[in-house]
């Protein structure tokens, strides 16, 4: 600073201070001190314009810029100031490398670790994302496809459909424009996913049909199986049960195929999938039996491969089947594994669906608070996570324990806004099978005649044609 106003230079040229290890001043993590470097370039900065009138270059690793964020966040409000940040091509190289071909897939939760893989996704697609003035390659224009793709899929773990379909509709038109057949079949089948989570089932169906051409046309049969499987699950959703049945047969057989020849691993991991939603087919077609044999032997396959998250779910729906067969202390057993392991891998979420089977359990063993108690935990994450449709099962179990326990205003109005969801939805089975039989039950008890008024006004249809609804 001494020898700044003595240092001899040219008049005519300007003179520039470059600074290079300061990154050994500030240190490498965010858990130490507060270096004092850090502290004068937050407090003192616009001093340097008067102790040095020259521009400032700064040199830092990406570590020191990390670290220079946290301790000087007013370092950057300079009220003249020009900031350049330049990675260098092996380091987002590496970085490309190290985002794409991860061993494991997004976590399906909210956590910072997914987060942080949408923000470096987003970050390189930036980089290698055409724009003015710089032609992009083939080989850019492939890198920008499938980053395009991977943050459709990531955003979609996070159950962010919006998100999810504006970047996979970008890649699947990149796709086309490139003629990656093969890439845009597997983009038909995550826009297949995304439209699943809408409960847009038509849609959904469309696209995973649009990406099984595909597969079938370029004997890609493997990867029909895993298109098979959603197929499966579209009908299963839409209670075409045969349908899904015989889709997800199909897609079992081709991995029992892949798995006598001594194909990938995954093949033979695939089947407890499809065999779980066998199970659940099994299940809802009241074939106890066979729906325990499929959930066990997927139960066995998870085991074997160590998939203890997967495990809860298929120990979820085995306490259901134990909760029809009236196997109470089973069932509860078998909902309390399930609970635990969500639980252990932070999966609030899917926590839900399992604390409402806990709160039908204590329902039918008429034990009323608790399943109260169960149900508004359950019915919090669903409106936490903006599951709407889920909703509407809850609030319908919690107008159940209200009725049980003769609150019937209470019961009236969960069961009104459970009919609202289903309505909204065009849930024609919820509408019918579950919202209306309660809400008859209901009026003979009470003979209220506003709950003809207000399904009326839900249904948007006239007071008489519900009553004949109701009382038909």
């Amino acid at each position: 600073m001494q020898q700044l106003p003595i240092l001899p230079h040219d008049p005519s040229r300007k003179l520039v201070l470059l600074i290079r290890g300061l990154e050994k001043s500030i240190g490498v993590d965010l858990q130490g001190d507060y270096p004092p470097v850090l502290q004068d370039l937050n407090f003192v900065r616009d001093a340097y314009k008067r102790s040095v009138p020259h521009p400032l270059l700064f040199i830092l690793p990406d570590y020191a810029l990390t670290r220079l964020t946290k301790f000087a966040p007013d370092f950057w409000a300079w009220r003249s100031g020009v900031f350049l940040f330049q990675t260098p091509q092996t380091t987002k190289d590496y970085a490309l490398v190290q985002t794409l071909e991860a061993d494991r897939p997004i976590d399906s939760s909210k956590s910072p670790e997914s987060s942080e893989r949408i923000a470096l996704l987003e970050s390189l697609l930036m980089d290698y994302r055409p724009s003015e003035g710089h032609p992009p390659t083939d080989i850019d224009l492939n890198t920008c496809n499938i980053l395009l793709h991977q943050l459709g899929v990531a955003y979609l773990s996070q159950r962010n459909a919006t998100k999810a379909q504006n970047y996979l509709e970008n890649a699947l038109e990149l796709a086309q424009q490139r003629q990656d057949v093969s890439l845009a079949a597997e983009i038909y089948q995550d826009l297949g996913r995304t439209f699943a989570h809408r409960r847009s089932w038509e849609q959904a169906r469309l696209y995973f049909q649009q990406a099984l051409e595909i597969f079938i046309e370029y004997g890609e049969r493997f990867s029909q199986a895993s298109t098979l499987h959603h197929l499966g699950m579209v009908a299963q959703e839409l209670r075409e049960w045969e349908q899904a049945r015989l889709y997800f047969q199909q897609a079992l057989e081709i991995y029992i195929e892949y798995g006598a020849a001594g194909g990938t691993q995954s093949a033979r991991f695939s089947q407890a999938s499809t065999l779980h939603n066998l199970g659940a087919v099994a299940y809802e077609e009241r074939e106890w039996e066979q729906a325990r044999l499929y959930f066990q032997q997927a139960l066995e396959i998870f085991i074997e491969y160590g998939d203890r998250f997967s495990q809860a779910s298929t120990l979820h729906n085995l306490g259901a089947l134990a909760q029809e067969l009236r196997e109470w202390e089973q069932a509860r057993s078998y909902y309390q594994q399930a609970l635990e392991i969500k639980i252990e891998y932070g999966d609030r979420f899917s926590q839900a669906t399992t604390l409402h089977q806990l709160g039908n359990l204590a329902q039918e063993l008429r034990e009323w608070e608790q399943a109260r108690s169960y149900y508004q935990q359950a019915l919090e994450i669903k409106i936490e996570y903006g599951d709407r449709f889920s909703q509407a099962g809850t609030l319908h179990q919690l107008g159940g324990v209200a009725e049980g326990v003769g609150e019937l205003s209470q019961a009236k109005s969960y069961y009104l806004q459970a009919l609202r969801i289903f309505a909204e939805f065009k849930d024609g089975y919820g509408v019918q099978t579950v919202s209306l039989p309660c809400l008859v039950a209901l009026y003979q008890k009470t003979q209220d005649e506003e709950i003809f008024v207000a399904a009326a006004d839900i249904l948007g249809v006239g007071v008489e044609e519900v009553r004949g609804l109701l009382e038909g």
